[in-house]
């Protein structure tokens, strides 16, 4: 290894490196602690552990941004460091800074092991990077069960909570199909080309004949299926409620924002490099399916998330129909698009404002959890009162997931719905109609909560809901976010757009 290949590498050696410190710290600490320290060691664990991953994972982030502006790169033979892959890092490593400052309080008097859930954190920072990465099958798969992995142990991570416990088992179960069925599909694109590599699969299905095509198809079907339960696309969703309500509230904030955007990046990395031809795109019509599901999941996440009475439960019905419309941009892509409606840049700039107002509002449901140990909507009735700059910021975040104009949220799904517009075709019309039909259908729950906070009296006797200061910071990082995104986007979709290179060359 060269001295270029680990500059190249740099984001992902740094958070191999603090993961592993995290671990040795957190033993060497437990080891002083089953030794007889005083309770000030465990005090002080509680703050320097998270300290020392939020350090890491911030230079990370430092040598991440550093790498903007660098050709594409092929490291390894297996990894590429182009601007697709570091907009994806840079997603993954904001999300999991704000997480871990919103579970410091939260873990507290939950579990008496949190540097292990640190760890995992940073390391599931580690397998999105990884797999952002990858434009090899293998280092695809490798990177997906990484993180699919730590993200099972995180679900569960509550032992003596039943329902954690229940989510974990439940997300593992599923997730251990879907792999089975994802890695099927690999084998037949192996089988039909003898090889791994995306580029090279792209140019023999290209060249070879209608036979070797038509085993792609069934190729394409199980990998949309392994993809789709990643991104908590309908109806591969069946394990989303349950575990979003059961894992414990940070690693469910992962989950929406982390998880689905590393699966994301691996859909649009196989089926955009390795499956753009036309033939695949909309004679075959993987383009159809990705409809298909995205029509589905619009219209059944927001009609079930109308009757869920749990906030998190709620957020995950929520979570697929925000899939739903994240993928028009997928489907719509044009390059030769004279505007800022190209479809891919729409969903790209959609989940960068996805992440501030999702941990927005996920902060805000820890930071009322942590205090009032309720995660039922009709408990957050007179919040304003008792907390209002923490209703202030739910306010925005649910305002920015409802699409209204301002906020961050608003401008993704103009842009997706644009772009489906601008595609010019009935089918991406009927698409983006039933979009924004769904969008009205959403702003009834989401404004539901709001009605709650704003318009209802608290329960006499109801205490003041107090903050803690890591919770504060996200709080105030996420709503400033949504704002400033919703307001000046232009360097956002400018970032969205440039991270569009790596496919440039393939259309």
């Amino acid at each position: 290894m060269t001295l270029e290949t680990f500059q190249l590498l740099s984001p992902e050696l740094i958070l191999l490196l603090t993961g592993l410190v995290v671990l040795i710290v957190d033993l060497i600490w437990r080891d002083g602690a089953s030794s007889g320290e005083d309770a000030q060691a465990s005090d002080a664990k509680t703050i320097w552990i998270p300290a020392i991953a939020l350090v890491g994972l911030g230079a990370a982030l430092a040598a991440t941004i550093l790498l903007l502006g660098t050709p594409p790169t092929i490291v390894l033979g297996m990894m590429t460091v182009d601007p697709f892959a570091l907009f994806f890092k840079i997603i993954a490593l904001s999300c999991v800074m704000l997480v871990i400052l919103a579970a410091v309080p939260y873990l507290k008097g939950r579990t008496p092991y949190p540097g292990e859930f640190y760890a995992l954190l940073v390391f599931a920072g580690l397998a999105i990077s990884l797999a952002s990465s990858g434009i090899d099958l293998i280092s695809v798969y490798l990177g997906m069960e990484f993180l699919s992995i730590t993200s099972y142990v995180l679900a569960g991570y509550l032992r003596g909570d039943p329902k954690s416990s229940e989510a974990g088992i439940k997300y593992f179960l599923y997730g251990a199909v879907t792999s089975a069925v994802m890695l099927y599909g690999m084998s037949l694109l192996y089988g039909a080309t003898g090889t791994t590599n995306l580029s090279q699969i792209a140019l023999l299905l290209m060249t070879g004949g209608a036979s070797l095509q038509w085993l792609a198809v069934a190729s394409i079907v199980l990998l949309l299926a392994g993809f789709s339960f990643k991104i908590v696309l309908a109806p591969f969703h069946q394990w989303a409620p349950d575990t979003y309500e059961g894992a414990p509230t940070p690693v469910t904030a992962f989950l929406s924002v982390g998880s689905k955007a590393a699966g994301f990046a691996i859909l649009i990395r196989v089926f955009l490099t390795a499956l753009s031809a036309d033939a695949f795109r909309w004679e075959i019509g993987w383009m159809a399916f990705l409809m298909s599901l995205s029509i589905i999941s619009m219209f059944l996440g927001n009609l079930v998330a109308l009757r869920q009475t749990n906030i998190k439960r709620m957020l995950a019905y929520s979570s697929i129909a925000q899939a739903g419309y994240i993928i028009i941009g997928v489907i719509c892509l044009r390059f030769d698009a004279e505007s800022a409606f190209m479809g891919l840049n729409g969903s790209l700039f959609y989940l960068f404002a996805y992440l501030l107002t999702n941990l927005a509002v996920f902060t805000g449901v820890i930071a009322f959890e942590s205090a009032t140990g309720s995660t039922e909507i009709s408990d957050y009735r007179g919040l304003v009162s008792r907390s209002p700059a923490l209703a202030g910021v739910l306010l925005i975040g649910l305002l920015s997931l409802a699409g209204i104009p301002g906020t961050g949220g608003f401008l993704g799904k103009f842009f997706v719905f644009g772009s489906a517009i601008q595609f010019g075709v009935t089918q991406t019309y009927v698409l983006a109609g039933l979009g924004m039909l769904t969008t009205v259908i959403a702003a009834f729950y989401y404004l539901n909560v709001v009605r709650y906070m704003f318009f209802e009296s608290a329960e006499e006797g109801a205490q003041p809901v107090s903050v803690p200061l890591g919770l504060k910071v996200g709080l105030a990082i996420t709503a400033a976010g949504i704002l400033v995104v919703g307001i000046y986007p232009q360097p956002f979709l400018d970032l969205a757009t440039d991270s569009m290179q790596m496919l440039g060359m393939v259309f």
